[in-house]
């Protein structure tokens, strides 16, 4: 049971009643014609998930059958982006614009910097443009763009917000790096007994069932599979949730504590659609699966190269799945690149919120009903810090990825692997490439206020 911290208020949690995944016409029939007009958005990001490590990727040693119904029940991207890592891809998600124009690129720790730093409410992010819209907004999980209120979930139009402000926390005792207690519901600490996959499952079940009668914005941010690798089942073996847990640990986690973490998160994706089969709201539901950045070293990022943290395409690229029954052809893979912000844009599209001129994703309805095609455009992205200076952009089959004083260029149609430089038959293409990111990094630093670029960030 949970206990009273101080004057803080109590937590209670709800255990979620697994249902069909298929929903009957019975089920679909108790909502009423005018909340089944505007439809709810579920939107399920993972943390530090290797691209290869879901079934419908091709992983053999992990079992995801939820995550993996989702594909063949909807389309699944294999050219999807995000920033290489957490906090700036949650910025770009927010904001539905480049990291870089609101100065978060690196990922926000517990230092002095970290703790002062975050994302500042506009009026403009996301989830208040859904709340004016009239959709009831919910958060249920990491946030990891600022600790002080100003900065809050809450203060970005979530309605309702339970979950941890850091990157990472301990998945038993939900205390975050520097040892401090990092789990809150609005704003307000609680402390809740339970494995924190669990609680994130439990909280965003409870919002189901209470928006189940208007239109809903459901953000669902499992902080697996991100280390500390603690096993669901398995309080004792506690990790030191202060430092990172790597290969070269005395006695380092494993790949089976890892698939067991993630194969729990897979188990939750089951009960949110249970859920939604058992309320009706499976037809009218929008249902995004994604991932926050490359995957860490235990995670298989095959066949893409190197991992999180980085710009080669094991830092970068994640699964992208969307599901949504009658709406989007069942089983379709597509190739068409996308990017963090395009989940932003594609949201509002969905739910008919007019999407605000500045932003940089592009609405991907239309493409994955099969309507029409996304025309080329480049994506960017950019690592500056004195441990790693890299820059990249992706054009097409082309893309330049400049890692400290090498420059190259990769056919990513024949090549996903970029095991393969090409810049020396086809310097038109790196001229051109280059061009495109020297105006796009003076256009972000203009925005932010960077006029050259410093270096080290408030996370790094």
């Amino acid at each position: 049971m949970p206990t009273r911290i101080s004057t803080f208020r109590i937590a209670v949690a709800a255990v979620a009643s697994l249902a069909l995944f298929v929903p009957s016409a019975a089920a679909e029939g108790q909502r009423s014609g005018a909340a089944r007009a505007r439809p709810n958005v579920v939107l399920i990001i993972t943390d530090d998930v290797g691209y290869g490590d879901l079934g419908s990727y091709g992983a053999r040693d992990v079992r995801t059958p939820h995550i993996d119904r989702l594909a063949r029940e909807g389309v699944r991207l294999t050219d999807f982006y995000a920033a290489p890592q957490c906090t700036p891809t949650r910025a770009a998600l927010i904001t539905g614009r480049y990291q870089q124009r609101v100065s978060l690129e690196r990922a926000l720790g517990a230092n002095k910097a970290s703790l002062e730093a975050g994302l500042p409410a506009t009026g403009r992010t996301l989830p208040q443009l859904l709340k004016n819209a009239g959709y009831a907004t919910g958060l249920i999980g990491k946030w990891h763009l600022g600790y002080r209120p100003e900065f809050s979930p809450n203060a970005h139009g979530f309605d309702y917000f339970y979950g941890f402000l850091s990157g990472y926390i301990d998945f038993y005792t939900h205390t975050r790096s520097d040892g401090l207690d990092d789990l809150f519901e609005n704003g307000v600490a609680v402390r809740d007994s339970g494995y924190m996959t669990d609680l994130i499952t439990t909280r965003a079940v409870r919002f189901m069932e209470r928006y189940a009668t208007r239109p809903f914005f459901l953000e669902v941010a499992y902080n697996a599979a991100h280390w500390p690798f603690q096993r669901p089942g398995h309080p004792t073996r506690a990790a030191n949730n202060g430092a990172f847990q790597g290969p070269g640990d005395s006695s380092p986690a494993t790949r089976a504590d890892y698939v067991a973490m993630l194969e729990h998160a897979d188990s939750g994706v089951g009960k949110l659609m249970a859920t939604l089969a058992r309320l009706g709201l499976a037809r009218n539901t929008l249902v995004i699966f994604t991932n926050d950045n490359g995957g860490e070293w235990l995670s298989r990022n095959a066949p893409l190269f190197h991992r999180k943290d980085t710009l080669w395409e094991g830092g970068i690229r994640v699964p992208a799945i969307f599901h949504w029954l009658g709406r989007f052809p069942a089983g379709r893979t597509l190739a068409t690149p996308g990017i963090t912000m395009d989940l932003t844009a594609t949201v509002l599209g969905a739910t008919g919120t007019p999407i605000p001129g500045n932003f940089d994703g592009r609405d991907l309805i239309p493409v994955l009903a099969g309507t029409a095609s996304l025309a080329e455009r480049p994506l960017f992205w950019r690592i500056d810090v004195p441990v790693r200076q890299q820059r990249a952009v992706r054009r097409g089959r082309w893309k330049l990825l400049i890692d400290g004083d090498d420059t190259l260029l990769f056919d990513l149609t024949s090549d996903i692997g970029e095991r393969t430089d090409v810049a020396f038959m086809h310097p038109v293409v790196v001229r051109e490439l280059l061009a495109l990111l020297s105006v796009w990094e003076r256009e972000v630093d203009a925005e932010s206020g960077k006029s050259a670029r410093s270096g080290r960030g408030p996370g790094a």
